[in-house]
């Protein structure tokens, strides 16, 4: 008998596995939105897990933010900081961000009774949601300043922490709580979230470098971390949506705005980086957002329905990315057929 008979067979369903895991690859973020609305719908249409539904809620809760620190985390453990340094563009795109920010959230404190007010709140949480973990890696297919991004990553998440506990009192202040109780109640959830991890990640790279490494060396693991957080976001998003009384007409605010944030940033990112020469990752620094961090501080610091805002972005910035990418597939495609067509 031949030892190699079985080959072919081992062979296609091999590739069957790797078309799966390309499939899955690929389609990360419809797979990831589908599969985390349908949980919670068939979740929540068993009566048998009615009496699950308190402890379900409470461990997600947990989950979700310890998702968010470990994407950081793994990020950051990625980055050389000795090889970054600042660019003036950087300067620019945090002046725009926490600016923006700053008036919404002010505009808010003195109209709180705004009837669009949840629109805002949409606004608001896409305008200051920092730069997306995975940026860097399309910023890098595009051919763009992949480091300059990772530190405006950096900066993006300092000022967040910063800013973020001291205006969202103003938003939704607690009745039971004055300013300071709201703004170290609010701290104590953001700060853990967007700068330990930093600090995590310098201390494992400075004193565990075998454990720096083993971490660095399993690439895909903030990717699949970010689907599974994906899946969680959007299934309390849809949660927020059932049970809210918000009109449909609100729903569809929220859905625009957010499509129009996302062209401001990527517009105004592209603009300012083209003046110092880097139009991309500005482009993308300022476009490319964690969609996961802004649903989650949605439905913990906001109006639980703006959360979808969120959701809604992740639509429009990742439509555009896979647009720059076809470009840039195309792009190369053709200057290879150029070459052979010179060569010949």
């Amino acid at each position: 008998m031949n030892p190699t008979a079985h080959v072919p067979n081992v062979r296609h369903s091999q590739s069957g596995f790797q078309r799966v895991t390309d499939f899955l690859r690929n389609w990360t973020l419809p797979v990831a939105m589908l599969t985390g609305g349908l949980s919670y719908w068939t979740y929540s249409h068993i009566p048998v897990f009615a009496s699950t539904r308190p402890f379900v809620t409470k461990a997600v809760a947990v989950v979700q933010p310890l998702l968010i620190f470990m994407m950081l985390f793994l990020t950051f453990c990625k980055v050389d900081f000795r090889e970054l340094r600042l660019r003036k563009w950087h300067l620019w795109l945090l002046l725009f961000q926490g600016g923006a920010f700053v008036f919404l959230s002010i505009l808010l404190g003195f109209f709180p009774d705004f009837s669009a007010g949840v629109i805002v709140e949409g606004a608001i949480l896409c305008l200051i949601c920092p730069t997306a973990t995975a940026a860097a890696v399309v910023t890098a297919k595009l051919n763009g300043d992949s480091a300059g991004l990772t530190a405006y990553t950096l900066l993006i998440n300092l000022m967040v922490a910063l800013l973020v506990p001291i205006f969202v009192p103003l938003i939704h202040p607690h009745a039971e709580l004055s300013f300071l109780g709201s703004f170290f109640l609010i701290i104590s959830k953001v700060f853990p979230l967007l700068i330990c991890p930093l600090f995590a990640a310098v201390i494992v790279r400075k004193y565990c470098p075998k454990t720096h490494v083993l971490l660095t060396q399993h690439k895909n693991l903030a990717f699949y971390l970010w689907a599974v957080a994906l899946a969680l976001a959007i299934a309390v998003t849809v949660r927020s949506i059932v049970h809210s009384h918000t009109p449909f007409l609100y729903l569809t605010g929220i859905a625009a705005i957010s499509l129009i944030c996302c062209i401001i940033q990527f517009y105004v990112g592209h603009s300012i980086g083209r003046h110092y020469g880097c139009p991309i990752g500005a482009g993308q620094a300022l476009g490319q957002k964690n969609t996961v961090l802004a649903i989650w501080m949605g439905y913990t610091f906001f109006t639980p329905v703006s959360s979808i805002a969120g959701g809604f972005y992740s639509i429009w910035h990742n439509v555009y990315n896979s647009w720059q990418l076809y470009l840039k597939r195309k792009e190369k495609c053709r200057a290879v057929s150029d070459s052979h067509a010179v060569s010949s």
